[in-house]
Order: structure tokens, then sequence, then C-alpha cells
């Protein structure tokens, strides 16, 4: 069963003044481990990266129906298996999760689905 739907667009451009406004706006969004595949990029794969990043959190947290402010973006962190973007859940559901990005945006979605019958 379908237990949410979530949908996030940012403009990287959005995330390039962050970053360069606030100097901690990575280590803010991203978890340690997050961090760590981040600092491995250059300047323009970071930007993407943190872009698609905050809009699978943002995702998440509007397919769960608490948006961001009910959640840390340290509780939601975004790991790759085989190349596939994958958010972990410690509850008993499935969490499918896309990653796209242009040249100008990122996009997420999240679709959450109860594994309970």
């Amino acid at each position: 069963m379908i237990i949410g739907i979530g949908l996030d667009i940012i403009e990287m451009e959005r995330i390039q003044r962050a970053v360069e406004r606030k100097g901690k706006f990575a280590e803010r969004i991203l978890t340690s481990f997050e961090q760590e595949q981040y600092s491995q990029f250059p300047p323009q794969r970071q930007i993407e990266f943190l872009a698609g990043r905050f809009a699978a959190k943002e995702a998440y947290a509007k397919a769960r129906g608490t948006g961001i402010g009910k959640l840390s973006w340290q509780d939601i962190e975004v790991k790759s298996i085989n190349g596939k973007p994958v958010i972990t859940s410690p509850n008993h559901e499935k969490i499918h999760l896309s990653i796209t990005h242009t040249k100008t945006i990122a996009a997420a979605q999240v679709i959450i689905e109860s594994l309970s019958c």
C-alpha cells in the first residue's frame, strides 16, 4: 500500500547561492557519509550532488507528510547502491527514490510503500 508520494524541484543556482552565502550549507544538509562523497567531487559536480540530495530529502519529507520542519536533514540519508539512490527506513516500509538533474535544476521523487499488510 502507498503511504505517500513526494516531489521536489530545486534550481541549481539557488543551491550555488546558498553554498556561497552560508559556508556550512552542505554540512547542514548532508550526513557525514554524504559529506565524504560530496568532498570527492569537483565544484560543479558538488552543486549537482548537493541539489539532488536536497531535493531527495525534501521529497521524502513531503511523502512522509511532515515537511522538513518535523525532520532533521541529518535524519534522512541517501546512499547509492550500484548507482541507484536509496533511502533506508527503520520502519517496515519500502522507499522508492528517483533523482535527476539538468544543467539548471535537480528534481527528486519519493514513493513510500508499506510492506506490512
